[in-house]
């Protein structure tokens, strides 16, 4: 396995929404383990905040000298674990992913040249490079499903009703369908890992122009600055990977 770099340069933050009681993001910012990602936890749904902290935990301790595919692996079969576990502590009348304890995850993996992006649900893994942004996660919703089946553009599908239901998440009563996506990693990569509250209040020239900044500290903060200045209804993460 190649080394685990000390380049790697990393910065996380989440914050509560302006109309939320609690905050029911959570993120992992681990690059000593070159591990990171983001937690939503169903929002509306009880116990949201439990199961995006519980998601954030079994990647936590994900051993960083093992080789990349079984790193892959592993957290794979944490993430199955886990979605046991929360279908069994929420069951269901009718088989909906409503009342239920659940939450999505993006995660990153890097391993020297080797990125892995692992993800189900809404939450988002960009990659800006070349001074392009490029979304490399696919969301698990009703709005994507409308997009992609009908042949909807966004606006018209954002006007469906239950166009915001996610269609898959840990905890979802349904065989987890995590979808994984390996990539070699540029020089000069940088990785956003993101919740719906940050994304949906930003254009892609806008997280273009904050993943431009000089390093994830100040592109973090500069993302949060932009969406703040909004409503920021819902909760919001942001992680921001530099190799």
């Amino acid at each position: 396995m190649t080394p685990m770099p000390a380049l790697w340069r990393s910065a996380g933050r989440t914050a509560r929404g302006k109309l939320r009681a609690r905050n029911e993001d959570a993120f992992l910012d681990c690059p000593q383990r070159g591990c990171w990602a983001v937690a939503d936890g169903m929002g509306g749904h009880r116990a949201g905040d439990v199961a995006s902290q519980s998601v954030i935990r079994s990647l936590a301790s994900l051993p960083g000298d093992d080789g990349f595919d079984q790193r892959i692996d592993t957290v794979r079969r944490r993430l199955r674990a886990l979605d046991r576990q929360l279908s069994r502590a929420a069951p269901s009348v009718d088989g909906s992913l409503t009342d239920m304890m659940g939450s999505t995850v993006v995660a990153l993996l890097l391993d020297g040249n080797r990125a892995a992006c692992l993800w189900v649900g809404d939450s988002r893994c960009y990659l800006w490079r070349g001074q392009r942004l490029y979304q490399l996660s696919r969301d698990h919703s009703r709005l994507q499903q409308l997009m992609d089946r009908q042949h909807l553009t966004l606006e018209q599908a954002r006007g469906h009703p239950n166009a915001r239901a996610l269609t898959r998440a840990i905890g979802g009563r349904q065989p987890l369908g995590l979808e994984v996506l390996e990539l070699c990693v540029r020089p000069g990569d940088v990785f956003l890992l993101c919740s719906d509250g940050l994304y949906q209040g930003l254009s892609h020239g806008v997280l273009g122009r904050a993943l431009s900044m000089n390093n994830p500290r100040q592109m973090v903060d500069r993302l949060f600055a932009e969406v703040l200045r909004g409503p920021a209804q819902d909760d919001l993460t942001a992680v921001v990977v530099q190799p």
